[in-house]
């Protein structure tokens, strides 16, 4: 009879483990409003390949002149590189220039299919944004 419980009590654990994984992750309209967009231009502080979202970080020059510092959301590690994406194409400092769908908390946070450098040239960033956004 004990393993029989043993048995139970670690599918349990599992199973909360599982759920609290999965309650984790939110889906793009969970996080993001669609209906605005949110353009910023500035200098990449960090790039993080995690999961289940790599993120993004620009120090952005604000329209008053101040300096923020926003994360945004892009694709799976898996889906940057796929996309092309290494560990150095975009390195600290490199001037970006990134639009996309802000958090609906009001944090510092977006997703964003793509950014733009300064000279035109484009790079995908595998984001959710929903495609009347681009």
């Amino acid at each position: 009879m004990g393993n029989k419980m043993m048995m139970i009590a670690a599918s349990v654990m599992v199973l909360f483990a599982a759920a609290m994984t999965v309650s984790a992750h939110h889906s793009f309209s969970a996080e993001f409003d669609g209906n605005k967009t949110v353009t910023l231009e500035g200098k990449v502080f960090k790039m993080d390949f995690v999961n289940p979202h790599s993120w993004l970080y620009i120090d952005a020059v604000m329209p008053d002149g101040k300096v923020e510092r926003w994360g945004v959301e892009g694709g799976s590690p898996n889906v940057m590189f796929r996309l092309g994406w290494t560990r150095e194409t975009l390195p600290v400092g490199t001037r970006v220039k990134v639009s996309g769908s802000p958090a609906k908390d009001g944090s510092k946070r977006m997703n964003s299919r793509g950014i733009e450098f300064p000279d035109g040239k484009k790079l995908e960033l595998g984001g959710t944004q929903r495609d009347d956004n681009k």
